[in-house]
């Protein structure tokens, strides 16, 4: 069974996001579009990069003070973090190899 990426939540996400791998986070919801198109490339991204990179997923409707925290205002929104601070951000629906090559130079 491939890796999946972790559910996180207004309680975990500052826990998570201070890993000593870089951390991309999927802001999703159920009712987006483009982020329905996102999330298999984020769950495939979690398989692959397993061991490497630490990759999540934040429901924004679920969690709003984690969305509001980031200024999350259109969605999907996928940050990447390094030492808890976001290092590079994507707006909207883009193909697997770009987020391939985001996380590829934070682990350079």
């Amino acid at each position: 069974m491939a890796k999946k990426a972790i559910e996180i939540t207004d309680a975990n996400f500052d826990e998570i996001i201070n890993s000593d791998k870089p951390v991309l986070v999927d802001f999703w919801a159920e009712w987006c579009g483009p982020c329905r198109m996102v999330g298999p490339i984020v769950e495939e991204l979690a398989g692959e990069y397993e061991g490497k990179v630490v990759i999540g997923k934040v429901d924004v409707d679920a969690n709003p003070q984690t969305s509001a925290k980031f200024g999350i205002r259109s969605i999907p929104t996928l940050l990447v973090f390094k030492n808890g601070e976001v290092v590079d951000k994507q707006v909207g629906a883009v193909p697997k190899n770009v987020l391939s090559q985001k996380l590829e130079a934070q682990m350079a």
